[in-house]
This record gives structure tokens, C-alpha cells and sequence, in this order.
């Protein structure tokens, strides 16, 4: 008998790799090698599925967030680097028709994905770039509002927006462009850290 967690992960699997309307509930039920009845015992709709899918991928993610500050809070810009580098490692996985589809076709998972980017940049990011700059890590004279609004808010668009740039250019060269050299030039000229030399 297939578990709940299992339909998960081979659902998150497939639509992010094939875009969540390419996948059907019945490609689902035939990987599994379940009935479609098998899945409606889980989940109402396919809207419900792709919307626990996508909060299941949140979860996950904000548990790594949660690690990476932990173990880094002496050192936010660390923390910063850190968790975007894993949510890189992430979005590489991702086809953009997932996050496309989930805007067009999943309005409550598109919900759920659009709550989380906006708590990332404008929550989580601008907490530690502002305890950054409390330590004298930032420079003064920088708007960490501003640097979270221009760099930080919602990289998925960059990566995907016509093209999918993982398809053209390095994950280590898309990180280094859109993250570490956006800090470099907010950081105090005596901070350091291994990315940054």
C-alpha cells in the first residue's frame, strides 16, 4: 500500500520536472502502479496535490533555512550566502513550466509559493542583512531594504523569466553573478568570507 509521503515525493518529482498541468493523475497513478481512486484517498483534486506538493518543497526548505541560521548566526551574511546557494540547488531541478503552470493553472499553490518568496526576501533576508549591518558587516550608508527589493526579491523570475539559465550557464556562475557579487558590493571593507575570496 502506497503511503502518503511516498505520492508525495514521486508527485514533487514529476512536476517539477515535467510542469504540474503535464502531469496527469493518471501519469501518477501509473508510476506508482496505483489507482487514481488511490490518490483521491489522499487528495480531494489534483489542485490539492499540486498545492501539498508545493508545500511540502516550502517545508523542506525552510527547515534547511532554519539549520543554516543556527549554525551561522554569528555571521548573517553567511547565513544569506548560504541559503541561497541551497535554494539554487533547488531551483535547478526545477523545469520553469512547474512555476509557470503553478501561476496559470494552481492559484492556491501559486499562493502558497508567492507567500514563501515574499517571507524569504522581505523577511528572513532583510532580518539578517539588517543584523549585518547592526554589526558593522554592511556599510552604512546601504538601504538593505532596497538591496533585498533590487537583488533578492524573487531570483526565480531572473533564472526563469523567458529562458531557464541553468540550461545556459553554470548553477556555480548563475550564484556567483546574482548573490555573492550583489553582496560584495554592500559588505564593509574588512568582512570576509570564503565565498568572497
Amino acid at each position: 500500500m502506497i503511503t502518503k509521503a511516498a505520492l508525495l515525493k514521486c508527485s514533487i518529482k514529476q512536476f517539477t520536472q515535467f510542469g504540474s498541468k503535464h502531469v496527469t493523475l493518471d501519469d501518477l497513478a501509473n508510476e506508482l502502479g496505483i489507482s487514481k481512486k488511490t490518490i483521491y484517498s489522499f487528495f480531494k483534486n489534483k489542485e490539492d496535490l499540486v498545492a501539498s506538493s508545493v508545500e511540502s518543497l516550502i517545508n523542506e526548505f525552510k527547515e534547511d533555512i532554519n539549520r543554516v541560521i543556527k549554525s551561522n548566526g554569528k555571521d548573517p551574511i553567511l547565513s544569506v550566502i548560504l541559503i541561497y546557494q541551497r535554494g539554487f540547488e533547488y531551483l535547478k531541478y526545477f523545469k520553469p513550466s512547474f512555476l509557470f503552470g503553478l501561476e496559470k493553472y494552481y492559484p492556491k499553490a501559486n499562493k502558497l509559493y508567492d507567500d514563501f518568496i515574499e517571507e524569504l526576501a522581505n523577511t528572513i533576508v532583510l532580518d539578517l542583512l539588517k543584523k549585518g549591518k547592526a554589526l558593522g558587516d554592511v556599510k552604512k550608508d546601504i538601504n538593505v531594504e532596497l538591496v533585498v527589493k533590487i537583488y533578492f526579491f524573487r531570483i526565480d523570475n531572473v533564472l526563469f523569466k523567458k529562458d531557464n539559465l541553468f540550461e545556459t550557464y553554470s548553477e556555480e556562475a548563475l550564484f556567483k553573478h546574482l548573490v555573492i557579487y550583489n553582496l560584495k558590493g554592500i559588505i564593509a571593507s574588512y568582512y570576509s568570507n570564503s565565498y568572497f575570496e
